[in-house]
């Protein structure tokens, strides 16, 4: 390295540190400026976002809570309507073997009924052929 190269780099470090105190003592300049109501002016504002931040915060939370709750009472209504129609899907799937059988045997009766209406008008015309002799 040149010796132009690090009197340049010390110039540098020089320069920085005096930077750093300025900055230093402007901010200790403005601590000494603040006097104790000022502090306090300071420190009760802070309460007082502190506070309105905290009560809106709970505010949210409400609104979640309340939100949770109605999705929790839509899910298990839900829940109750699937049990219902499932227990419907059940009920239905066991009446129509019921159902088959009852018109099976509708249709067996219907044939038994037409058979007997057949008997009873040939036995009304055997009597009416004997009243005629």
């Amino acid at each position: 390295m040149a010796p132009g190269a690090r009197r340049a780099i010390y110039v540098g470090l020089v320069l920085i540190m005096v930077l750093g105190i300025a900055v230093y003592l402007k901010l200790w300049a403005l601590d000494s400026r603040f006097s104790a109501d000022d502090r306090e002016l300071i420190r009760r504002q802070f309460d007082s976002a502190n506070m309105e931040a905290m009560d809106e915060a709970a505010e949210w939370r409400r609104k979640y809570d309340e939100e949770v709750e109605r999705a929790t009472a839509c899910l298990k209504e839900m829940l109750e309507i699937k049990e219902a129609l499932e227990k419907n899907t059940e009920e239905t799937a066991s009446i129509n073997p019921k159902l088959a059988m009852l018109q099976k045997e509708n249709i067996e009766l219907l044939d038994r009924v037409e058979s007997l209406k057949q008997e009873l008008e040939a036995e009304k015309l055997k009597c009416s052929l004997r009243q005629l002799r």
